[in-house]
């Protein structure tokens, strides 16, 4: 049974630093793809960033370039978001997906398996 369990969510201030982490059992690691996904209150899910299975490609939102970063760690089955210069409109529950394939799938369906999420809140 796959499982994907992140953490690492919580409150900051405008201008602040969080780094999520998502640990991932029962498949394969290193032949998947990661993502990061976002969803806020009565919006649609929205990719964030992803990291190939296979030659370093990242791939990022056009809303977090050059303030978030992914990186994987395929020994510990762990992929992690680090998030700098958060703004209130970053303010959403974070979802760690695995996708079998190519991470340049920018929509929340081609991904396979998903995490239950990690609450990030950006305020004063």
């Amino acid at each position: 049974q796959v499982q994907l369990v992140e953490s690492g969510g919580g409150l900051v201030q405008p201008g602040g630093s969080l780094r999520l982490s998502c640990t991932a059992s029962g498949l394969t690691f290193s032949s998947y793809s990661m993502g990061w996904f976002r969803q806020a209150p009565g919006k649609e899910r929205e990719f964030v960033a992803s990291f190939s299975s296979r030659g370093g490609f990242t791939y990022y939102g056009d809303s977090v370039k050059g303030r978030f970063t992914i990186s994987r760690d395929n020994v510990n089955s762990a992929v992690y978001l680090q998030m700098n210069d958060l703004e209130p409109e970053d303010t959403a529950t974070y979802y760690c997906a695995a996708r079998f394939g190519s991470a340049n799938y920018f929509t929340a369906s081609p991904w396979n398996y998903w995490g239950q999420g990690t609450q990030v809140t950006v305020s004063s």
